[in-house]
């Protein structure tokens, strides 16, 4: 049985802990939370929703970026207000457009954006399947490709290069 050395579990011990107080950090900053937790969930909860209109790839909820807090407060002052969720997300989408929705719905204006992933795949399948079928009729896959007989010019070249170690300075004719 090995011993690991003391510096090893060291460590280990300090990687364990850098990585246990890992937690995802997000963007909504204390003087922004509503006093009321139902109000103040409804609002998290629509701010996953939202695209972060800077990052793009972001929801507002985890953007720092100045616009995404304008529009986190926005959300907030909207619930408070009264507003349902489908009332703050219609008007933030009559605001900003559909662009500001990460999971836009389906709609003839939207089709291409659902369809777009299966049409790839399906497409790669397909080239991949005629390639398949390719090597199948050729032979390659299995190695039954007729190899041309070398002529009896070409049978003593090669053994004159061989013999020679492969260092003629000729070039080939």
């Amino acid at each position: 049985m090995a011993i690991i050395p003391v510096r090893w579990i060291c460590a280990m011990v300090v990687v364990s802990a850098l990585c246990g107080g890992a937690v995802p950090s997000l963007a909504v900053q204390p003087d922004e939370v509503l006093a009321n937790p139902a109000l103040e969930a409804r609002a998290r909860e629509l701010s996953r929703e939202l695209r972060c209109m800077v990052c793009q790839n972001q929801s507002i909820d985890d953007s720092e970026a100045p616009l995404a807090r304008d529009l986190r407060l926005l959300v907030r002052e909207r619930l408070t207000a009264g507003d349902s969720d489908t009332q703050v997300l219609d008007f933030l989408t009559a605001r900003y457009g559909q662009f500001v929705l990460l999971k836009p719905p389906f709609g003839w204006d939207t089709a291409l954006l659902w369809f777009a992933p299966a049409a790839v795949l399906l497409v790669g399948a397909f080239g991949f399947g005629a390639v398949l079928l390719r090597r199948r009729r050729v032979g390659t896959d299995t190695g039954d490709v007729e190899q041309p007989e070398l002529t009896a010019a070409e049978q003593r070249r090669l053994a004159k290069l061989l013999a020679d170690g492969g260092n003629s300075t000729r070039p080939p004719r």
